[in-house]
């Protein structure tokens, strides 16, 4: 049965601690997160994948702040239990620490957010670190960085290297001691996100990074098969609702044409 008890950083923790895993989705709206949180997801991540999913974007990159604002604020009013983070779009978290606390502190008052989500490693732990000291929870986020991806040139697999894990391993640490309660490793071999998993005692939320990660996040449209631009390789596809809404949709549209909708029964009198 699902509990009643609201999710917390420190909830999270005590899952690691437990071997339980996190089950954590992207959302974008209420109707889409008041069902995952229905159905006891830990954690629902507002991603700036929202940028592709919903407003076509071929990037995550045009994704503005109000943008995400909006629908961060649409998810929150849709979750009781679930921890509800903000996923900070390009460029809103990297000016300075002081601009990034201005900006996350938004997430939490205007928006209704537990926390938020910042790309990048080492070199984001100074941001990490203010926020955290200002009571902003960060969830981290390393490996495949999607607002990084026309500086890296595409979507690679990171930490095949031995530069690339030893890059990885910094991130980690430098995160972890900046108060990061979380994070996502992102396209990541699967040892290699093992190894990375039991270095630390915060949790790790996988995508593309195997089965090792303390928990997974997969974005919504992907499991239910409505997004159909392309699918990743970590996704799993639940259901085809792309196909059963097109029928749907038709279906529709023939009994208008027909007159056979509105009945009876749809009309008033």
């Amino acid at each position: 049965m699902p509990s009643s008890k609201k999710i917390t950083t420190r909830y999270l923790r005590d899952m690691k601690q437990r071997g339980e895993k996190i089950c954590a989705l992207t959302a974008y709206d209420y109707t889409f997160a008041r069902l995952a949180d229905d159905l006891d997801v830990e954690l629902i991540l507002v991603g700036d994948s929202l940028g592709m999913t919903v407003l076509g974007y071929d990037t995550t990159i045009p994704v503005t702040l109000e943008q995400s604002l909006h629908h961060t604020a649409a998810v929150a009013r849709g979750v009781e239990r679930g921890m509800v983070i903000g996923d900070m779009p390009f460029l809103t978290c990297h000016v300075s620490p002081e601009r990034a606390l201005m900006n996350a502190g938004r997430y939490l008052q205007e928006a209704g957010a537990d926390g938020v989500k910042i790309e990048g490693g080492e070199r984001m732990a100074p941001v990490v670190e203010r926020l955290t000291r200002a009571g902003i929870p960060v969830l981290g986020h390393i490996g495949i960085l999607p607002q990084s991806v026309l500086a890296r040139g595409g979507y690679y697999v990171q930490g095949r290297t031995k530069e690339e894990s030893e890059a990885l391993e910094a991130d980690t640490k430098a995160l972890e001691d900046a108060g990061a309660f979380a994070l996502v490793l992102e396209g990541i071999p699967v040892e290699r996100s093992r190894e990375l998993t039991e270095s630390i005692s915060i949790p790790t939320i996988g995508i593309g990074a195997g089965p090792h990660c303390d928990g997974q996040v997969q974005v919504i449209h992907d499991i239910l098969g409505l997004f159909e631009k392309f699918v990743p390789k970590h996704a799993r596809q639940y259901a085809q609702l792309a196909k059963e809404t097109r029928n749907a949709i038709n279906a529709y549209r023939n009994d208008v044409k027909t007159c056979v909708f509105p009945a009876e029964e749809n009309s008033f009198k």
